[in-house]
């Protein structure tokens, strides 16, 4: 099919760049305990991000997930008060008020929600506002598959159908909520259930960038018509997981490992006489066994699924060199002052080895 019109492949290259990096850095940061709690890296979903922001101009306005580093720093918000916000900096984004995942950044517009599913009601509310107030503009909400089954989200999709308001629902699907294999708590097909609302739909693998940006233009420049919304189902696969120290993950990386930790109370715990029975046990461990199984799987086939790596295909080696150190010195440096101006503090008692 070829590059789509428009399509800026060094401009795309670029900015997945960035994202990894600056991703990366902040996984570190975790591993160094620097950052609060968990983190939700956004690697392995710079195609999908990429591809829709592309879109994005002036006071377009985004509703974020868990997951929404990336998609700022897409649009442009500023990389050490961003990484200084996730480390809980009161020379942050927000003060140090909002964490990881609750970002939020009125110059861009853009706010974020921890809570699955709340991506969908403030884009809503962005699209009331812009259809009101500013035809033209859209709101662009992210989310992942295991968000579809909130009520929330999908009171989201029908006001917006109700309405035709100008906004875009943007599913990420890695096939797992959390540590649970998503078909397992969903009915249906989750593209048709996006189609029965009204939406106007399209399907793309996450990984390839140009497929995305062809699609997510498409949904675009419809809404900014007043032609309604639409939904974007974009197919990903998160090398890390749920979040860092994700113990499929850990399970996949260390198997040795993780048996010697996990074998032992599990052999105590079908020992017990108290709890289940015997077979409830057997059944537990069945389960457990065949989820490890699936992660495997798919994780060893899906791994090629890499938005980065796809799109250095696209450019001539040169460029890719070019691109790819420009960016490495800039976020490097970025860095640096972040964790100069983090200084010697207490760390929040994470350790490299749970990564």
């Amino acid at each position: 099919m070829g590059l789509p019109a428009g399509f800026d492949a060094a401009g795309a290259y670029r900015a997945m760049v960035r994202m990894r990096l600056v991703e990366e850095a902040l996984v570190e940061a975790w591993a160094d305990g620097l950052v609060p709690g968990e983190y939700h890296s956004g690697i392995g979903e710079e195609g999908i991000n990429v591809g829709v922001v592309s879109h994005l101009s002036g006071r377009d306005s985004m509703a974020l997930d868990h997951r929404n580093t990336s998609p700022l720093v897409g649009r442009g918000a500023d990389l050490r008060t961003l990484m200084l916000e996730v480390m809980g900096s009161e020379d942050g984004l927000n003060r140090g008020w909002a964490g990881h995942m609750h970002l939020m950044d009125p110059d861009i517009p853009a706010a974020a929600d921890g809570i699955v599913g709340t991506s969908g009601p403030l884009a809503v509310g962005q699209a009331v506002a812009n259809a009101r107030l500013y035809p033209g503009r859209v709101a662009v909400a992210f989310h992942g598959e295991a968000a579809m089954n909130q009520g929330m989200l999908m009171e989201s999709y029908n006001m917006a159908v109700a309405w035709n308001l100008p906004v875009l629902f943007v599913c990420k699907d890695n096939k797992w909520s959390i540590t649970t294999y998503s078909a397992e708590v969903t009915g249906g097909d989750l593209v048709e259930r996006a189609r029965s609302f009204g939406l106007a739909v399209e399907q793309v693998g996450g990984n390839r960038i140009e497929d995305v940006y062809r699609a997510a233009g498409r949904l675009i420049t419809r809404a900014r018509r007043g032609k309604g919304p639409g939904f974007l189902h974009a197919s990903c696969h998160r090398p890390g997981g749920h979040f860092e120290g994700d113990p499929i993950v850990r399970l996949l990386h260390n198997p040795r490992g993780q048996a010697e930790e996990w074998g032992p109370p599990m052999i105590q715990n079908a020992r017990a006489k108290t709890g289940g029975s015997r077979g409830d046990q057997l059944a537990a461990v069945k389960v457990l066994t065949k989820r490890g199984a699936r992660a495997a799987r798919d994780y060893t086939v899906r791994a090629r699924m890499d938005p980065v790596r796809h799109g250095r295909r696209l450019l001539e080696q040169a460029a890719v060199d070019r691109i790819e150190a420009s960016e490495r010195q800039d976020v490097e440096q970025a860095v640096t002052e972040v964790r100069s101006a983090m200084g010697s503090r207490a760390t929040f008692g994470v350790s490299g080895g749970t990564r």
